[in-house]
This record gives C-alpha cells, structure tokens and sequence, in this order.
C-alpha cells in the first residue's frame, strides 16, 4: 500500500469510495443532503487529496485542506482541516485509515502549518479512534451544529517544529 496525492482521473473513483464508506457506516442518514458536497470535496481548488492505494486498487482517501476564507473549521493560515476520511469497507482493518491520517500529519508540516482540525461525527467513532491514536484531542468549544440534530465534534492536533 501507498499513500500518494490523487490522480485527475480518480477522482471519480475517490467520490464513490467516499460516498459507499460513509453509507456502509450509515453516516448520510442524518443528512442525506451531503452526498453532493461530500462527493465534490477537493475539485474546487480547495485542498489537496490524497489516496491510499494498491496497485490500481483505491483502499481509502483524506483530503489536507490549508485555511481559506470559505474555511468550515480553521481559523487562521497557521491551521489545516482534515475533509473527506474515508476507507472502503473491504480494506479497512489494515492500517489504511492510520497511513492516511499520518501522510496528511506530514504534508501540514511539510506546509509548516501548527495545528490540524477536523469535524466529526459522534458516530465516527473507527475513524475518532485513529485520530486519538495520532495524537488529536477534542476540542470541544469549536463543536458545530450546522443543522438541527446533526452535531460535529472538533478535534485538533497541535504539531511542534
């Protein structure tokens, strides 16, 4: 397996991979209305996506989003957002959500950002597990609720030189 920035062509493949992890994960119910921006996530110049792969495989993406004015969690050029986690359902168990959230720990530093914020999901709980793991803490004064009944965690990871 590696972890490498998409490709134009896959980009397709990586909104249907996003799209099926999150619906096999029952993540959309709640807001079935973020299908579209979930699947769009990355091909507004906004961010940069990455993939995990094996062979022509697509095993699971993450998207490293530096601070812009439209940012949804960021508050400032020295901050990044995680976007768009996800990994298919048959690779997961196999270290491809941890390669992901650490390619994207080393792209923010290679972009000397300080801190990495993401959102999630109460139910999120495999991929809150992963970002325990890498250090990220609850940050819970940047909690959102960008709808009724739809409430999103914050985290955040604090990188040093």
């Amino acid at each position: 397996m590696i972890v490498r920035r998409v490709l134009p062509d896959e980009m397709n493949a990586v909104s249907a991979l996003r799209e099926t992890a999150y619906r096999a994960d029952g993540l959309l119910k709640a807001n079935p209305d973020y299908v579209q921006a979930l699947r769009d996530l990355g091909a507004d110049g906004h961010g940069e996506v990455l993939v995990a792969a094996e062979g022509d495989q697509l095993l699971g993406t993450i998207m490293f989003e530096p601070w812009h004015d439209h940012s949804e969690i960021a508050r400032g050029a020295d901050e990044a957002e995680v976007r768009a986690f996800a990994v298919a359902p048959q690779a997961r168990g196999r270290g491809v959500g941890k390669a992901l959230v650490n390619a994207l720990v080393e792209r923010a530093r290679e972009e000397s950002v300080s801190r990495i914020v993401l959102l999630s999901l109460p139910e999120m709980v495999s991929a809150q597990y992963v970002y325990r793991a890498r250090g990220f803490e609850r940050v819970h004064e940047r909690d959102w609720e960008p709808q009724p009944g739809v409430r999103l965690m914050a985290y955040c990871l604090t990188l040093k030189g």
